[in-house]
């Protein structure tokens, strides 16, 4: 059988081959990530808290503090649209040990329960108002028992489901939805090509038997279009001479692709998460709002001689409880804590859904399809506001380091329009999808403008507005 030649790939098409040949290499290199990850969430909860005399430098729970939430995950984010789920398939400790279990457990069906589509929703809003009960950004414990706490889960899933698989990181992961969302704005991803696929079932992989490949991430390639749910891992780069890595345009998924996409969980993430209960756990800390909400709150109950909900007893695993540090939440503290969050999530995200659509009406008749679709321009806005609040933290502990900051403000503005100017031109692509009148998408355009001035009017609260008071 005569063989057939494949085209000599691009150099980034190269770079995805150099990856399937080096897997053994990838894999190292997570078990390195997995080390320092054990050691950093391990080692300083064991560790007393830090002093005033503590620095950077010089203690490792402020040093850990300042990788997880002042690097980590703030670039992590911005991985995701740079590179796509290059972290998840190359980087991630939880997807690595999630496969490594899997390799080894009981491999049973995936139940139907955990198929369920608002996971990826209902995990995000959990793991954030939870993490905020426990100053997660603040306490080694708190890391330990969050993040250990979803290792540990990934690891029971892959124990009892699969085979050499991540299901947890497909089905349950509490970023697996966040991820998913802001991989659609990267600029290239494994694009299969259908007629080189059919060509194989005849010819074979380069002329000869097509050698199977094991898709961790459970992504069925055949149909894979987009990067929402590979995990960039280079595994089938070159698989039956039908995919390899390849530019394309930012805005390809989420205009092309986005209303085959398009369903009411994503909108929900989109406007309810990211820039509903993600905006109320940034907030709360800086909100003069919250502050009049809990003294109003107290002076009602002690007039009224009920003082149970002030009592400081709940226990550090429920609510943030570090006496020594002068850190603890009494039973309102944490229950409004979590009203507002709740609060926040329902006002921004009930506004924006109103907003948007008013958006689609302006396109024709109401459609489902097109709300969702056009949510989808919301992204990079949603993106680099999660990004801003954790890197508020990242902010906070060079500012405790006395490092001038003279040029945050500036940055922060410069993202926010950077990221406001990619929603509209999204959006602004999308509309031509439905509509080729511009009289019509300007005026949807108009609605979508309104809801970035929603959006920014939360960062200008949180950054700007209750700061200067």
């Amino acid at each position: 059988m005569s063989a057939v030649m494949a085209p000599r790939p691009g150099r980034l098409a190269a770079a995805g081959q150099w990856m399937q040949r080096h897997g053994a290499v990838i894999r190292g290199i997570q078990w390195i990530v997995v080390a320092v990850y054990a050691f950093l969430i391990i080692v300083p909860a064991l560790m007393p808290l830090p002093d005033d005399t503590a620095h950077l430098w010089n203690n490792l729970t402020l040093a850990a503090q300042f990788v997880f939430w002042g690097i980590w995950w703030p670039f992590v984010l911005l991985s995701m649209v740079m590179l796509g789920r290059v972290w998840c398939g190359v980087l991630c400790p939880e997807g690595a040990l999630a496969e490594f279990a899997s390799k080894f457990g009981r491999g049973r069906a995936i139940p139907h329960w955990m198929r369920w589509g608002g996971w990826p929703f209902v995990a995000f809003g959990i793991t954030t108002i939870y993490g905020q009960m426990v100053s997660v950004y603040q306490y080694p414990k708190a890391v330990l028992l969050v993040l250990g706490g979803s290792t540990f889960a990934a690891i029971v899933i892959g124990l009892l489901y699969g085979r050499e698989k991540r299901v947890w990181c497909k089905y349950l992961c509490p970023v697996n939805g966040v991820f998913s969302l802001l991989s659609r704005l990267a600029p290239f991803h494994y694009k299969v090509d259908e007629d080189a696929w059919r060509r194989s079932y005849k010819n074979g992989e380069h002329g000869h038997r097509v050698i199977p490949i094991n898709c961790a991430p459970l992504v069925p390639l055949r149909n894979m279009k987009g990067a929402a749910d590979c995990h960039m891992c280079g595994r089938c780069s070159g698989h039956r001479d039908a995919i390899a890595l390849t530019w394309r345009k930012p805005s390809t998924e989420v205009v092309q692709l986005g209303d085959k996409k398009a369903n009411p969980w994503d909108t929900a993430l989109i406007l309810y998460g990211l820039l509903g209960i993600a905006i109320g756990a940034f907030h709360w800390t800086a909100s003069r709002w919250f502050i009049d909400l809990k003294m109003f709150s107290a002076t009602w109950l002690v007039d009224h001689d009920i003082t149970w909900p002030l009592d400081t007893n709940a226990p550090w695993f429920l609510f943030t409880h570090y006496p020594d540090q002068n850190d603890v939440f009494s039973w309102l503290d944490g229950s409004l804590l979590i009203g507002y969050i709740l609060a926040t999530a329902l006002v921004y995200g009930t506004a924006l859904l109103l907003l948007l659509t008013g958006a689609t009406r302006m396109l024709g008749r109401f459609n489902a399809t097109r709300l969702h679709h056009l949510t989808q321009g919301l992204i990079p806005i949603a993106g680099a506001g999660v990004f801003l609040g954790l890197s508020a933290t990242t902010l906070s502990l060079l500012r405790a380091e006395h490092v001038s900051l003279w040029w945050a403000s500036d940055l922060r503005i410069a993202i926010l329009v950077i990221a406001s100017a990619w929603s509209a031109w999204l959006a602004w692509l999308v509309t031509r999808r439905y509509s080729e009148r511009f009289v019509q998408r300007a005026l949807a355009m108009l609605w979508f403008v309104a809801a970035l001035a929603v959006v920014n009017s939360a960062w200008w609260l949180m950054f700007w507005g209750w700061a200067s008071k």
